[in-house]
């Protein structure tokens, strides 16, 4: 049986922000989602998750996930203590406990799997993730004998020159079995600057613990800074872009493409550059998006092409056509074949098959039938100053140019609104409308008092 512990407790001082630092984003999900995630090929059997600073608002962020169990450490006085608060909850626990940091968001699941194997294939009583680094200036070097086997871990201060030639370090991810770590949890003591309980003390007093060097060490970079995310971020972007370069997506410039991990991508796609892709969002077969485009929690068909647009909350259906300037908000349905065109903003309304909004309109809170042609300047005043109001436009009808609906109204199908006009009511099928003053023309006509 295996057991997981999640440190989430410490306030990130150096993060300066009033947000719990577990709970800061990377590529549309928080550290600490990142590191539950990393656990789940090795299917844990408990997965508690250890809080403090700010613990209500971790649980809150953390509710969707089922089956984790919150252990509230209440002072925050090293890793060490954080340990110790699991032991009125695992007590008599006979299986290995994983130690995971919820600021360590890069780890991959296979470096973890490996990590829980090698423990329990060679019966450790700790193993312990090492990495060997460039520059291990500030980390503990951990010196290993035969078959990996830990003899030293010494802090990068107490090292003398020779010993600071060792580029191990310690990345602060452990198994142990958990009855050998209870016995010897107590002995930690807090005689250092910090007077905090460490939990690297544990191996002080353990047999048999070894070492597993992760294949790329950038996996084990924590999170202390917004420098530090950044970095992550660079390092998590590409690792996202490869893979779906890898999988059939053609990137133009691809440095400059942001795609977060929970985005899926259809076959064919193309990329421009300045591409954003966010949230829950899927792309299509054979869709075209960019230069410069921001699609958030959206849906898009096949064939879609978007050029210079935001798209959030939408669903677009296959071969439409949006952009350039276009804006999609707010529970969008746009049909198949359709035409968005340049500086449209649709929000909250359906757009039927084959219905071209082309230029210059506003639709709001409105539901379009199939076939429709909106001229330009077209505008559905949806709202009164206190709620909205909704516009229907039925199938095969053409707005003039510059036309103005005030909802609520309904137009029916095959109608042609005349440029210019102002809608207040409804409109039945198969006519013409026409609401405008009529043209006059006053010959000879000046201002009084004006020069002729």
């Amino acid at each position: 049986m295996l057991a997981v512990a999640i440190l989430a407790a410490g306030k990130g001082t150096r993060m300066k922000s009033q947000l719990p630092k577990v709970l800061h984003q990377l590529a549309g999900k928080t550290l600490v989602e990142r590191t539950i995630e990393s656990c789940q090929q090795v299917s844990p059997d408990r997965i508690f998750v250890i809080i403090g600073y700010k613990g209500e608002q971790v649980k809150e962020a953390l509710s969707h996930w089922r089956g984790l169990e919150f252990v509230e450490q209440k002072e925050q006085l090293g890793t060490g203590h954080a340990i110790q608060q699991l032991i009125p909850y695992l007590g008599d626990f006979e299986g290995d406990l994983l130690v995971l940091n919820g600021d360590v968001p890069l780890l991959r699941q296979e470096t973890v799997a490996r990590l829980v194997k090698t423990h329990q294939e060679n019966k450790n009583q700790a193993t312990l993730l090492t990495a060997m680094v460039p520059n291990p200036e500030g980390y503990g070097r951990v010196f290993c004998g035969e078959n990996n086997l830990v003899k030293q871990i010494i802090e990068d201060k107490d090292c003398n020159p020779q010993q600071r030639e060792n580029n191990r370090i310690n990345a602060g991810v452990y198994c142990f079995r958990w009855q050998a770590l209870r016995g010897v949890l107590p002995r930690l003591s807090n005689t250092n600057k910090q007077q905090e309980y460490y939990l690297t003390e544990v191996f002080d007093y353990l047999e048999r613990v070894m070492a597993v060097d992760v294949g790329d060490y950038q996996e084990i970079i924590g999170i202390n800074n917004r420098c530090h995310l950044a970095v992550a971020h660079e390092i998590l972007q590409k690792r996202i872009r490869e893979r779906w370069m890898m999988a059939g997506v053609t990137m133009i410039n691809p440095e400059s493409i942001i795609i977060d991990d929970t985005v899926q991508l259809g076959t064919d796609v193309i990329l421009e550059p300045g591409t954003h892709l966010r949230g829950k969002t899927i792309i299509g077969n054979n869709c075209r998006i960019g230069p410069n485009c921001y699609i958030s929690d959206s849906r898009l068909g096949e064939n879609v092409t978007v050029l210079y647009s935001v798209i959030t909350e939408t669903e677009v259906g296959d071969n439409t056509r949006v952009g350039p300037y276009a804006h999609l908000r707010g529970g969008v349905i746009i049909g198949e074949a359709c035409r968005i065109g340049n500086f449209v903003e649709i929000k909250k309304s359906t757009i039927g098959r084959k219905t071209n909004v082309a230029h210059l309109s506003y639709i709001g809170d409105a539901t379009l039938g199939e076939e429709v042609n909106v001229g330009a300047g077209t505008i559905t005043a949806n709202y009164d100053g206190i709620k909205k109001h909704p516009t229907v436009i039925g199938s095969r009808s053409k707005t003039g140019a510059n036309s103005v609906l005030v909802a609520p109204v309904k137009v029916g199908e095959d109608v042609t609104i005349a440029a210019g006009s102002v809608i207040t009511e409804d409109v039945p099928n198969d006519c013409l409308a026409i609401a405008r003053e009529r043209q006059k023309i006053i010959p000879g006509w000046r201002p009084k008092g004006g020069d002729r």
